[in-house]
C-alpha cells in the first residue's frame, strides 16, 4: 500500500521535473546562473543535475501535498484505486 502511494508521488512529479528542467534550461544557459552575487563555477552537468533533483523534489512535495489533502483515508483511496482486489 505505502509502494503504491509513494509512485503515485514520484513518478508524476519525475516526469514533471524533467519537463520542467527542459523548458527552465531551453531559456537560461547554465553559465548565465548567479547566485549571492557570484556566478557559478560548477561544471554544465552538475548544474543540470542539481537544476533537475530541485525541480523533482518541488513536484514530489507538490503531490504529496496532493495526496495528503484529498478527503478521505488512505486505505479508502486504495481501496478504490484497485477495486478492493489487494
Amino acid at each position: 500500500m505505502r509502494c503504491r502511494i509513494w509512485m503515485w508521488v514520484l513518478w508524476p512529479s519525475f516526469l514533471v521535473a524533467g519537463v520542467a528542467e527542459a523548458l527552465f534550461f531551453t531559456i537560461i544557459h547554465p553559465e548565465d546562473l548567479i547566485f549571492f552575487d557570484q556566478p557559478v563555477t560548477a561544471s554544465t552537468e552538475a548544474i543540470y543535475t542539481v537544476g533537475f533533483f530541485s525541480f523533482w523534489l518541488l513536484c514530489a512535495l507538490s503531490s504529496a501535498l496532493t495526496i495528503y489533502i484529498l478527503p478521505g483515508s488512505i486505505c479508502e483511496l486504495n481501496e478504490k484505486a484497485d477495486g478492493g482486489l489487494i
